[in-house]
């Protein structure tokens, strides 16, 4: 039975075969016939030596063209090159008549308009002058001048955006750009560096030439409209096989390859070596002989430049000398500006503050009365949050030590005016030494209060008047109070300052600190121009060799003793003012 069964199966099956062997060769016509894969449009400028232009023969040649070219044949894709008016072929791209553009130079707002391949070459962007002319050299003398551009190229972009004064001349090519500068038209021209040689070579236009150093380096590279990923990542993957396999590299040296230093040939490098080498052999024979004889007179010259350099190393150093106190003494006169400044403002709220508390004083004794009648029969009461009967006490004080510090602010700002202020007077006149004292006190308190808790002070009331000048004689008070503060390395160490008048009848000032005192090796360097020891915290090495310039101008002088262990003790001495001998 199971032998019939499989009998059955076996006929139906051939039965079946037999039915569908006639339908085979209809279904075999009804299977469509592959499809041939249409050309990419592939466009370019039909005049951009070398990359892109149209040969004797009137067919696209260039670095682009062989780079599509080669592309097209690993990926196995069809293209067509068509060349234009490189206006016509951004608006073919713009309209979907052009796929790809195979050379456009990056910018971030072309970037709206299309989308940018990996770059395949650099191109730098140059100001073409004329010869004869006066060249244009840098982005900033393209303002206001008459520019010209090719219409539609990343240099009307860049025209446009980054110099709107400039006035753009337009051309629908590169090389006719260039025939109007050469022909003595506008100012200049903004065309890319190698195409722009190419072009000027081959038209013969020998009165122009670009700029040596270019305006800008821009990424040049494939161009699809914006979104058209797909094919764009074809042309990506093509480029990066020519990269590896090598071919891109024969591509650029057989056309970009001007752009390389280009080694010399070793027959050449033999034939110039041979030029060369006998007479430099014969030259170099007679330099030696030459030489013995000039030895001798060398030696007896190095003696004299030996000296001529140590005088004018002697000069250098003055010279430096002479300008260090020169941006001093300029530093000192702007500082004598922005103080004057200062003191106006701060005299102007210092001025209400004078003004107002001699009346708040008056007020407040036109109303004690009645505050104390108040207070007599009422009882205590809050005042200011404090009781009455202890603010009755307090306010006369507060208003009496504001109008005082109200004062003395209105004195220190003075005396900074003072001091501040330039003096061209070299006259000396009658000054009192002691007045001099308390200005220069006044102005260094806040540096005294700072360094030491023991500042000591004793004025010889009866001294006589003194030959000088106050604003320099303040000036030299100020540097050597400071000079002592900075000398002390505790709170607890003293600065004493003292006047008096000596036997010989000259008036003196003597400055003492309990500081670390002065090494011997260093105590007669003191009085020189930028000697110091506090480089490292500003110190310049000019205030003391100024003070002691200003008192021996005046004819007296200034003394140094520092026993070890003990301190400082700077002596000023001064003439007493003599009427006879005055000025």
């Amino acid at each position: 039975m199971c032998k019939l069964d499989l009998r059955y199966r076996l006929i139906f099956l051939l039965l079946l075969g037999c039915c569908l062997l006639p339908a085979l060769p209809v279904a075999a016509e009804m299977i469509p016939p592959a499809v041939s894969e249409q050309p990419v449009v592939v466009g370019g400028d039909r005049s951009y030596p070398p990359y892109e232009f149209l040969d004797d023969e009137g067919k696209p040649t260039g670095f682009n063209v062989e780079l599509t070219r080669a592309i097209g044949r690993v990926m196995g894709m069809p293209v067509e090159i068509r060349f234009g008016a490189w206006g016509a072929m951004r608006q073919g791209l713009r309209d979907g008549s052009i796929d790809i553009l195979q050379g456009m130079a990056y910018s971030d707002e072309r970037t709206a308009e299309v989308d940018f391949s990996l770059p395949h070459a650099v191109v730098h962007q140059s100001i073409w002058n004329r010869v004869d002319g006066a060249a244009i050299r840098s982005r900033e003398e393209l303002a206001g001048r008459e520019v010209i551009v090719m219409r539609g190229s990343i240099m009307h972009d860049f025209l446009l955006q980054n110099v709107p004064s400039a006035k753009p001349i337009l051309t629908d090519s590169l090389a006719e750009a260039l025939r109007l500068l050469a022909s003595g038209a506008h100012d200049c021209a903004l065309v890319a560096k190698l195409p722009g040689l190419y072009l000027s070579r081959k038209l013969g236009l020998s009165n122009i030439e670009p700029v040596a150093r270019p305006l800008i380096a821009q990424d040049y590279g494939f161009a699809v409209r914006k979104g058209n990923r797909q094919l764009l990542a074809r042309f990506d993957e093509g480029l990066t096989i020519l990269r590896e396999t090598g071919e891109y590299a024969r591509i650029h040296r057989q056309w970009l390859g001007v752009l390389e230093d280009q080694r010399p040939q070793w027959r050449r490098i033999l034939r110039y070596v041979a030029l060369v080498a006998v007479p430099l052999l014969l030259i170099l024979a007679g330099t030696v002989l030459w030489s013995r004889s000039l030895k001798k007179e060398v030696t007896l010259r190095t003696a004299d430049l030996q000296r001529e350099v140590a005088e004018r190393k002697r000069a250098m150093r003055l010279l430096e000398e002479r300008q260090r106190q020169l941006i001093q003494a300029d530093k000192m006169t702007t500082l004598g500006i922005l103080v004057s400044g200062v003191a106006h403002e701060i005299n102007n709220p210092n001025g209400v503050v004078m003004l107002n508390v001699p009346l708040l004083q008056k007020a407040w004794r036109d109303a004690e009365p009645i505050l104390e009648e108040h207070y007599r029969h009422f009882g205590d009461f809050t005042l200011g949050w404090l009781k009455y009967s202890r603010m009755r006490r307090e306010i006369p004080h507060l208003l009496g030590e504001t109008l005082e510090s109200s004062q003395r602010i209105r004195r220190i700002v003075e005396d900074l005016k003072d001091f501040a202020r330039r003096d061209d007077s070299e006259q000396a006149v009658r000054v009192d030494l002691n007045e001099v004292v308390a200005a220069a006190i006044r102005l260094v308190e806040p540096t005294v209060r700072k360094a030491t808790s023991r500042f000591n002070v004793q004025c010889d009331v009866g001294l006589p008047p003194v030959r000088g000048n106050s604003q320099r004689l303040e000036q030299v008070i100020v540097n050597l109070v400071v000079n002592a503060c900075q000398a002390l390395t505790a709170r607890e160490q003293g600065i004493s300052l003292e006047t008096g008048r000596d036997e010989a009848g000259q008036v003196w000032l003597k400055v003492r600190d309990q500081g670390c005192g002065i090494p011997a090796e260093n105590l007669e360097h003191l009085l020189d121009p930028f000697f110091t020891t506090k480089r490292e915290s500003g110190g310049t090495g000019l205030g003391l060799w100024v003070s002691a310039g200003i008192v021996n101008d005046l004819g007296g002088r200034l003394e140094f003793a520092s026993p070890p262990g003990e301190g400082t003790t700077v002596t000023l001495a001064l003439p007493v003012w003599n009427e006879e001998v005055a000025p």
